[in-house]
């Protein structure tokens, strides 16, 4: 019972990273395994989610993840709620490719990076999506640890 009740004060501890983005099937979640996995500072983790997740993640992106050893294929497409809009230290938008429902809308002070979506794209081009993703991950890690945010 106490483990319980510790895990959950640890998990209010930390300081959440959001990563959306429309369906969060492939970019955001292959931030949130970078994060998690490589960059994240102690004291913060990540998450992900979309304004309208599908059932599987992209193929190709959790392909890619697994060439550079980071394995997201048990990780789900979430839809974003009020809570971790507002558990979030910093949100990230990852780019829309649909205006109507993209997270900006919805998240206010959230930096948007405009990374182009790897939905259709060929395995070379997800490869070139994925490592931007982590120089940008890596990047705002960094950030974190020297700002103390």
């Amino acid at each position: 019972m106490g483990f319980g009740l510790e895990q959950l004060k640890k998990e209010k501890a930390e300081k959440v990273i959001l990563f959306v983005c429309v369906e969060n099937a492939g970019r955001s979640q292959m931030a949130e395994g970078f994060f998690n996995a490589r960059y994240g500072p102690k004291g913060y983790r990540a998450i992900s989610a979309g304004t309208r997740p599908v059932s599987e993640l992209n193929p190709l992106a959790v392909q890619v993840m697994k060439e550079v050893s980071i394995n997201i294929s048990d990780q789900k497409s979430k839809i974003i709620t009020e809570d971790m809009i507002r558990s979030s230290a910093k949100a990230i938008n990852m780019g829309c490719m649909n205006k109507s429902e993209c997270p900006v809308l919805f998240i206010y002070n959230v930096e948007d990076w405009g990374i182009e979506d790897p939905k259709t794209k060929s395995i070379e081009k997800v490869r070139e999506i994925r490592d931007e993703i982590e120089k940008r991950v890596q990047e705002i890690a960094e950030s974190l640890k020297q700002n103390n945010i």
